[in-house]
């Protein structure tokens, strides 16, 4: 131990203000301007302690004087720690970087004297220039890395560039013990529900948003924790799981916690395998369509209808925008890959769906498909993953579970067999409509995010659909 002065070094906190963009997750950054380091540079919103503050209290108010965003502090998550060196000087800092999902107000410059610009920029597209410490910090923040060192040296520019000598070096997480691989805020917040955790694994689905792993505890027992990808998908499931799906009884999970700071939640776990991609005997993808019918129209009873709002494209919301003005939107993304013929046909099914009778909105799945299914041994059947349930029209809940009647008119039949009611011509019209809807936000999100198989779904509806209405009067 040296017996010389302690080191010491100045402290700064960092704001990571993520949101979800349509591209993939975007964070909040500023451009210095004026007699301040770095001028010219992006950075995020950043700044020192004031005397007797801790960093939480910290960020909480740099966000507030550089942004005029609200944070509450339990909405503060630690993200990554870096140790920095600047170019000019000797002297070193530690950078403490926070994550902030869940804000109030419009991030707008306030401090103008310090700051031209603000805006948002995907994680995978930052700007440049950038300052390179601010550079080294998300870096590390996109690895999943809990720290990292960056010592520049003389002669070293302040700002990033990808051709200049590489001075981030990342430092990992030791490795989980007893095999439990979990964030320590989730850890913590599972075995308050469950108790001892023995083992944690992950079985997120590779193209989705949120994270999902199976809790062994220690004394037996399975549940399953999930982290949505943001508030809204989890306030959905939340709020789905107390008050719509105790009527499905056991074939769905039941809620044992929630943590709306976390985003996270703990279900009980259901028997059976996905029978997405499986071959399926005849027999048995029967018996599956009939349960799923059956199973459709007792989440749709298990609350009572509303009165629709004005239809729009993304069925089941309400707003201002008519379906047609709606599905442009998703038209514009999708349309470098879409067939002759395509964009007319969507665009005469936008139009016709406005002059439909509204339907009533009802309890809904939102996202109705084998994925989010389990068949057990015995036949029976679960569903889960009600991140996207919402009151909509009981024909959205069959638009993605419809791509599998396509040459099976025996499985729609057994669907609707199991749902207790055929569709009416009306019926009939609204789910050709919302599916060339969603094949189309399909499409446009497939080509977006490597997701072929989401992709080529919206393709094989566009093909169905032309074959249903070619020939259409006024089409």
């Amino acid at each position: 131990m040296s017996g010389g002065p302690r080191h010491t070094v100045p402290v700064d906190v960092h704001l990571v203000l993520r949101r979800d963009g349509d591209a993939g997750p975007e964070v909040l950054l500023s451009r210095r301007a004026g007699p301040v380091y770095a001028t010219g540079l992006w950075h995020l919103p950043s700044g020192h302690l004031d005397p007797g503050e801790d960093m939480v209290e910290a960020v909480v108010r740099e966000a507030r004087e550089e942004t005029g965003v609200l944070i509450a502090t339990q909405d503060v998550a630690a993200a990554v720690t870096v140790h920095h060196r600047p170019p000019q000087g000797a002297g070193s800092r530690i950078g403490v970087f926070f994550e902030v999902r869940r804000w109030s107000g419009l991030p707008q410059v306030r401090e103008p004297d310090r700051c031209d610009g603000m805006g948002w920029y995907r994680l995978d597209g930052l700007p440049e220039p950038m300052v390179a410490y601010c550079r080294a910090g998300l870096d590390a923040y996109r690895a999943g890395m809990p720290a990292a060192v960056h010592f520049q040296q003389p002669g070293d520019l302040v700002r990033y560039a990808a051709d200049g000598i590489e001075r981030t070096h990342l430092l990992a997480a030791p490795p989980p013990p007893h095999g439990i691989d979990l964030p320590h805020r989730l850890r913590g917040f599972a075995e308050q529900a469950v108790g001892r955790i023995a083992q944690a694994v992950d079985v997120s689905w590779a193209r989705a948003g949120s994270r999902v792993w199976r809790l062994t505890g220690a004394g037996g027992g399975t549940w399953y924790l999930k982290r949505h990808r943001g508030p809204r998908f989890h306030d959905r499931e939340v709020a789905a799981y107390r008050a719509w799906v105790p009527g499905l009884g056991r074939q769905a999970p039941r809620l044992v916690a929630a943590d709306t700071a976390a985003r996270a939640v703990v279900v009980t776990a259901l028997a059976g395998r996905s029978p997405h991609g499986m071959v399926l005997d005849a027999a048995t993808e029967l018996r599956l369509q009939q349960e799923l019918g059956r199973l459709a129209s007792a989440l749709h009873r298990c609350s009572p209808a509303r009165p629709a709002a004005p239809p729009t494209a993304a069925a089941g919301t309400a707003g201002a925008h008519t379906a047609a003005a709606k599905v442009k939107r998703h038209l514009e993304e999708a349309r470098p890959y879409l067939a002759d013929g395509d964009e007319e046909l969507v665009l005469a099914l936008a139009r016709a769906y406005e002059d439909l009778p509204q339907a009533a909105h009802v309890p809904t799945h939102g996202d109705l498909q084998y994925r989010n299914v389990l068949l057990s041994d015995d036949g029976e059947v679960g569903l889960f993953d009600f991140e996207r349930s919402e009151y909509a029209t009981a024909t959205r809940d069959m638009v993605r579970l419809s791509d599998t009647w396509t040459g099976r008119p025996d499985l729609r039949t057994a669907f609707l067999d199991g749902y207790g009611a055929a569709l009416t011509p009306v019926e009939e019209f609204r789910l050709d409509c919302e599916a060339a809807f969603d094949a189309v936000s399909g499409i446009a999100y497939g080509a977006g995010h490597d997701d072929p198989e989401v992709t080529e779904r919206g393709h094989r509806t566009l093909v169905r659909l032309h074959a249903l209405h070619a020939g259409r009067a006024g089409w």
